[in-house]
Order: C-alpha cells, then structure tokens, then sequence
C-alpha cells in the first residue's frame, strides 16, 4: 500500500517553508526599507569621515616631505577620484594652491594642512609636540648613512634573536636573566634610522645585545650637525630665560648640558624651547600651512518619507497576495519534481533489501538528485561485483582446501587399509600436503588481517640493497634447482620500511617469476629512485602476461594458468598480499612487460623524507650482484 504524503513529507515541508518566508519577506518590507536608509545615511557618514581623514592624511605627508605645493597637483586630482569628493586647497588668504574641480568655497575651511601643528583628530602621525613624523627636514639621512646602520641593525637584531639551531636561553646578568627576543625585527623611520622593535616596543639597553644596539642608537654625522643646530636654537631661547643650557637627543627628549640639574619649576620653559626650536629648524624643509576644503561634486539628493496612506497599504496587500500565490505555486511545482526521484529511489533500495540485485533507478538531469541517483546505481554495480567475489572466493577456497585434504585422507585409509606402506616417503608427501594447506591457511589469515586493518607496520630505516640481496640468497636454492639465474641492480638507498613485511612482498614476487621463468632464464631484482619514490622490479624472462590479463593478476585466487594446480599455479593469494603490503606502506603494485618476453612486477614505495636523489649514470662497479 501506497504511504500518503503527510506532515513529515518534504513537499509539505517544501510548501509550508515558502509560505513562511514569503508572509515574512512582505511583513518587513516596510521596516527593512527604513532601516536600510538610515544605516546608508549613517554609513556614508562615516565613509565621508573616513575620506576626509584619508585626503588630510595624504596631503599631510606629502606638505611634510616637500618645501612647497607646487607639485600637489596630481595628488589631489587622484585622491578626488578616489574618494568621489571635490578637494580644493588654497593658502591662509583663500588664494587657490590646487583644485580638482571648479566652484564657489564654503565658508569655513574643512581642515588646516600644516605639518608643525598636526590634527589629531584626522592623522594619528603627529609626535609630542604635535610635529608630523614625517617631517625630518635635516635629519633625514644620505643613503651611505642608511645603509651603514642597516648594516648595524641587521646584527642587533641577529643578536637579540639568539643563535638559530638551539632553544634561545636567557642570558644571566648581575640583576637577573637577560630575555631573547625572538621575535625582534627592524622599523625604519621616516628619516630613515633603523630601529629594533620587539612584540610592539623599542629594544634598547638592558639586554644581551647592549653592545650592538649602543653602536645602533649613536648619531650619525648627519644627525649631529643637526642636533648641534637645534641645541643652538634651544639654548639661545633658554639663554633669555637665563635657564642653563641643555643638550637635545634623537628621541625628542634633553638633558642638562652642565653638572646642575634643572629644576623642576623650569622642565615646562626647556619644554616648549625645545618644541619651539624643533619647528624653526624644520620649518625651512617643509610646505607652509594651507587650507583644506572637502565638499561633494554635487547637489546631494533628495530622500522622501516612507508613506504609508490607505493607498499605499492596498497596494501592499495586494502585492504580497499575488507574491504569496507564486510562490506557493512554484513550490508545488519545484516540490513534485523533487519528491518523484526520491520516491523512485527509495522503491529501488527497497527492493535491493529483498534481494534484488538488479535494482536501478532512470537517472536524467545533472542536480544533486541526479548525482544521488548515479551514486546509487554504482552503489548497487558494486555490491554486485561484491557479492560474486564472495561467492567466487568462497569457491576458490573450498577448492584450495579440498585438494590437499583429499590427498591426505586417501593416503591415510590406503595406508590404514595396509595397501601403502607408511614409509618415510609417503610421510614426506603428507607432510608436503600439510605444508601446502598451511600455506593456503596462511595467506587467507594475511589478507583477513590487512582487510580488516589489523597488519601493524614495524618500520626502520632498510637498505635496498642489502634487503635484495638478502631475497636473492634465499631464493638461491629454487633458482638454481630451476636453472634459473638471479641477479640484483640496485641503485643506493634506504626505506623507511617494515622489513619483514617488505621481505615477504619481494620474496613472493621473485617465487611468482621463477616458477614462470624456463629454464637458462633470468631473473632480474632491480631498485631505482623516481622523485619521491623509489621502485623496486623484480623482472623475469619468462611467458609474460597479455595486456588485457594484467588488471586482474593482483585478485585473490587468478591464476594464469587455468588449470588451477597448485604447482604451477600456486595459491592465487601471493600477488593480492604483495598489493596489500605495498599499499600499507603508502606505495602501490604494479605490473608491466610485453606477452612473450617477460613480466615486470614493480613495487614503488614512497622514499623517506629529505632524500636527494643519486646521479644518473653507468651502474657503478660492484652495484650488480649475481647470485
């Protein structure tokens, strides 16, 4: 019986969620509107601030690093079309310095650009004394200066970080430890000295590196004529005072230039000397004051009331029904269109749960659904293929087991019936059986334990070298037995491998290719690095495996041979575990060679770390080892 759509149904759902949002998208229409407008207001508000702080800022810089406003030009004609505002700066008698537009001045200027009287509310540049930072007039520095404190700033700051390949430790010092600051770096001023900053202050003394940062804060020859010129200035201005001489430092700050200290009534009188002589020195060096004036290019425009008459509210309502109608309309549309895959996809997964391995879903379009849909015909692709694996290895096993088991049942009952004589031969041959039952039992337990991610890895560092010729000399007995030879080409290198495990995969490998290689063969183990990786090939002369058989090699249970014995074929689980391992160790198996010369079977693991791949050349003497 058909279930009936009902309120959990998601074209119930589909349908009453539009209706909630459209009666919710009208109802706030008219508040929204509102809001809106007043946050446009308020945000235009604030971008004009910000404009008109970017515009003075900008102006600021340039009156504090040039002597006039001769060159202003092209600056104030990018910051108007940046900004979208008109900008017209004049000097105190409202004479015109440059313009990016035409039109009548507002009374009142927008702001004063003076470099030596900053305002703090538009630029945060200024310093104590309200100086632009930017203006340096005599103490900006040539470039030998520059780079000769680089110089000494790059090894303050080598020194503070301490040394590179060990945990920085505190120097100890007779008031306690010294800190290293890992994390200094240097800032350049504008007039160009160096300084060491450290989480957001300036490192100065007190620290391991006292030395370098003393040679680092010493003036240069620029700085102290200029520093001479301003102690003239700040002493003359003391000398009316009749307050003592004082001697002016880098930083802005002073100290007495004799042995009496200045007393604390008077510190306010060498303050403002100070601050006065600093801007009579740099005044020669920068723009004269000038008059800002910011307005907009045009008539701001009109904003009406929102008016809600009986008019207005009609046709409001009518509006929101005939919103309200489409969309309710498009989601029953939408709703049917989505809810009929869904129902055609949950009819197929319930015939799958019976048993219906057939079961497909009509998949058309390319929308999540539709994706959905693909995923779940290949889904169910799979868990065909699954299933008749199962049933294939539950075959193969059986068969496996079978053989030996018969064998030795049928030698013991001939044995106990006295037809056979339990001699040391028969013995050999039952406990050949038993070997080749326990090595089929083996390998199932193998695959079991990597399929359910149980087989640990116990990685160190291998060589490969010595790893294949270890192979090599196990195999030795076989080969020769078989007439086979066994060689090894190794590149130099090492793994980061469980060797055990690594042992087992090769040694599969090289017992696949002697029991296919003929005799007077050769048998060929060979290593070599690709990039990231490293390759190692175990190659024989044999048959070869055709190209369309090659997808197939690594199953469990595929024999070339279908004839399906033992001795020839062995088990059909070797190839699947040498898959397995290489694929625990991060690498993949592959299989290569033309039908009728040989098979190349490759193992490529990933290489440690930081391996510098050898030089390609001629294979060094003593590499090859035949065995």
């Amino acid at each position: 019986m058909a279930e009936r759509p009902g309120r959990g149904s998601l074209l119930v759902r589909l349908l009453a969620l539009s209706v909630v949002i459209s009666v919710l998208s009208i109802s706030a229409t008219a508040w929204l509107a509102v809001r809106d407008t007043t946050r446009a207001l308020q945000q235009e508000r604030g971008r004009a601030l910000a404009d008109d702080a970017r515009i003075y800022d900008a102006l600021l810089g340039h009156a504090a690093t040039h002597r006039d406003w001769t060159a202003v030009l092209p600056l104030v004609r990018s910051l108007a079309a940046a900004t979208e505002r008109r900008i017209v700066l004049t000097d105190r008698d409202r004479t015109p310095l440059a313009a990016s537009g035409a039109g009548a001045l507002p009374q009142r200027a927008s702001a004063t650009v003076d470099p030596l009287d900053v305002d703090t509310d538009l630029a945060r540049t200024a310093g104590q004394d309200g100086i632009d930072a930017r203006a340096t007039g005599p103490y900006q520095l040539p470039v030998a200066e520059r780079t000769a404190l680089r110089r000494l700033a790059e090894r303050a700051r080598d020194c503070l970080r301490g040394p590179v390949d060990t945990a920085p430790v505190p120097v100890i010092a007779a008031e306690g430890p010294l800190p290293v600051h890992t994390d200094a770096e240097i800032v350049v001023a504008p007039s160009g000295r160096p300084r060491i900053e450290s989480r957001g202050s300036t490192v100065t003394g007190g620290t391991r590196c006292a030395g370098e940062l003393d040679a680092l804060a010493e003036p240069t020859a620029t700085e102290r004529r200029a520093l001479g010129q301003l102690d003239d200035l700040v002493n003359t201005c003391l000398d009316r005072q009749r307050i003592p001489a004082v001697r002016t430092a880098l930083d802005g700050g002073w100290t007495p230039a004799g042995s009496g200290p200045v007393t604390a009534g008077r510190r306010d009188a060498v303050d403002g000397c100070v601050s006065a002589a600093r801007r009579t020195q740099i005044a020669d060096h920068v723009a004269p004051p000038a008059l800002l004036f910011v307005t907009d290019p045009g008539t701001p425009m009109r904003v009406d009331t929102f008016d809600l008459t009986p008019a207005n509210r009609l046709r409001i309502s009518g509006l929101a029904a005939v919103v309200l109608l489409v969309a309710v309309g498009v989601t029953v549309l939408v709703g049917v269109r989505l809810v009929r895959p869904l129902h055609a996809l949950t009819a197929a997964a319930g015939r799958m749960r019976n048993g219906d391995t057939t079961a497909r879903v009509r998949v058309a379009g390319r929308d999540e659904i539709a994706r959905l849909g693909t995923a779940f015909n290949e889904m169910a692709e799979q868990r065909c293929r699954v299933e008749q694996l199962r049933r294939d290895m539950v075959g193969d096993i059986a068969h496996e087991m079978r053989t030996p088991v018969t064998n030795i049942r049928g030698w013991l009952e001939a044995a106990e019936d006295g037809v056979v004589e339990l001699d040391a031969d028969l013995v050999r041959s039952l406990l050949d059986e038993a070997l080749l039952l326990q090595h089929v039992i083996d390998d199932l337990q193998d695959l079991a334990t990597a399929d359910a991610g149980e087989l640990h890895l116990h990685r160190q560092q291998v060589e490969v070298p010595r790893l294949l010729r270890e192979v090599a000399d196990t195999f030795a007995p076989a080969a020769e037995a078989a007439g086979v030879a066994l060689v090894v080409d190794a590149a130099p290198g090492s793994l980061d491998a469980d060797p055990i495990r690594l042992r087992q995969a090769i040694g599969n490998l090289v017992t696949n290719a002697i029991r296919h290689t003929p005799a007077d063969g050769r048998v060929t183990l060979s290593a070599r690095h690709e990039g990231a990786y490293v390759e190692i090939a175990v190659a024989d002369t044999g048959p070869g495996i055709p190209e369309e058989q090659r997808d197939l090699v690594f199953e469990r249970f595929w024999r070339a041979e279908k004839s399906r014995s033992r001795w020839t074929g062995g088990s059909g689980l070797g190839l699947a575990i040498v898959r397995k391992i290489a694929e625990l160790h991060g690498g993949t198996a592959a299989v290569s060679g033309t039908a009728g010369t040989g098979a190349v079977f490759t193992l490529r693991l990933p290489a440690p770390p930081g391996r510098v791949d050898p030089p390609r050349g001629p294979v060094p003497p003593g590499r090859e080892h035949a065995v």
